[in-house]
């Protein structure tokens, strides 16, 4: 498979999770607590059990980096090329019946976001990009590409996350810039409102775990924007121990 079909397989799989899990709010669920204390839900394990089959039977030399999977402590080998799957990210916006959560399917190459598809079942809503390719949006039957974009002289548009909303951290780094409006939400979409030039930046200071980043990673970098490290300004890597990523900022176009 090239990266195009690649991508479409992400897509399609994305979508179709994304319907399993509106059909398992729709009925109702249970929430319970991972040994970490994240909250975990039937939604998260059957959009798992969906997207993973399908990676594993459309591309088996590929191994799957997935959360829950990794929670049971299934870990695969090491390999150049993963699929990093977070199948509900923002459990806790989709517990307390929000719509911030997405479904997020990246693949990395060599420690590097290479293309990803973002999710938002609450909306129909796809995200997906191809870093050096594109990025585009599919809703309502169409798609678009999306571009990231240069802040507006009127200032910045910043997403924060909602879960984080009292970070003290926030203030201090936000000093000295324009700002125009600071919007909070959850997941993985705060990337895309970057990717998709409706928002500019996205500091993150609280712990984030590598399925929570790279296929939204690979939007934005697909889009024209950027994810470096808060300390050094490094870009962001995979395959790191215990699978966390350090605090990174997301911006739009420089």
């Amino acid at each position: 498979m090239n990266d195009r079909a690649l991508l479409d397989l992400a897509f399609d799989l994305a979508r179709r999770a994304g319907a399993l899990i509106l059909q398992v709010r729709a009925r109702g669920f249970t929430t319970t607590a991972k040994p970490d204390e994240s909250p975990v839900t039937e939604a998260d394990h059957a959009a798992e059990a969906l997207i993973v089959a399908g990676l594993r039977a459309a591309t088996p030399d590929i191994p799957v980096v997935a959360e829950e999977e990794i929670a049971a402590g299934h870990v695969p080998a090491d390999a150049e090329t993963l699929w990093v799957v977070d199948p509900l990210d923002g459990t806790r916006e989709f517990a307390r019946r929000g719509d911030d959560f997405a479904v997020c399917i990246g693949l990395v190459r060599h420690g590097a976001p290479v293309l990803g598809v973002v999710g938002q079942p609450a909306t129909g809503a796809l995200f997906g990009g191809i870093v050096g390719h594109g990025a585009w949006k599919r809703e309502g039957g169409t798609e678009r590409p999306i571009r990231a974009r240069r802040a507006p002289a009127a200032g910045l548009s910043v997403v924060a996350s909602r879960h984080y909303a009292d970070d003290p951290r926030l203030k201090p780094f936000l000093a000295g810039r324009k700002v125009a409006e600071i919007l909070h939400m959850g997941s993985a979409l705060k990337f895309c409102r970057v990717a998709e030039g409706i928002a500019d930046l996205y500091p993150r200071f609280g712990p984030t775990m590598e399925w929570d980043t790279a296929a939204a990673q690979a939007v934005v970098e697909a889009a024209g924007g950027s994810i470096r490290l808060l300390d050094g300004g490094g870009v962001l890597r995979y395959g790191k121990p215990e699978w966390r990523n350090p605090p990174f900022v997301c911006s739009g176009l420089a």
